[in-house]
């Protein structure tokens, strides 16, 4: 029997509303030790920021970073989501074609989790690699 990706997922995904400073998303991910969170408008799954956009689309070209708001600089256009019935497969396939290492698992348009290609190594092949680094603490 496939596994579904609510067995995998990380639950109580963090979110910022799309308002937020660029600096409240990056704190965010500092306190959570992750490197991406949701962006939500009226509860609702409207895109997703990671520190590489804080990077790339942010700090890289000089913005205010305690003036920008999250929804300037997060992804959002064509984003991919999974619900949590859906086969952690298909959540693979989907992470495989949009050259992406998390996915967030909405139900009704809200967040409910995020699963990544590391939680899945983690149950799938628990001996990997991938799922060696993604078990480790993180470098603080």
């Amino acid at each position: 029997m496939a596994q579904k990706v609510r067995e995998v997922m990380t639950p109580a995904p963090v979110t910022v509303p799309s308002d937020a400073s660029i600096v409240q998303a990056a704190r965010l991910m500092r306190e959570h030790n992750i490197g991406d969170v949701l962006v939500t408008e009226d509860d609702r799954l409207c895109g997703v920021i990671t520190d590489r956009d804080i990077v790339v689309r942010a700090v890289a070209d000089s913005r205010d970073l305690t003036a920008t708001a999250v929804a300037a600089v997060c992804s959002s256009s064509g984003l991919a989501t999974v619900t949590p019935d859906q086969d952690t497969t298909q959540a693979l396939r989907l992470m495989r074609d949009k050259a992406i290492r998390r996915v967030p698992v909405v139900e009704e348009g809200r967040p409910v989790g995020v699963v990544s290609l590391g939680d899945v190594a983690l149950e799938r092949d628990p001996a990997s690699a991938l799922s060696d680094i993604s078990a480790a603490r993180p470098n603080t």
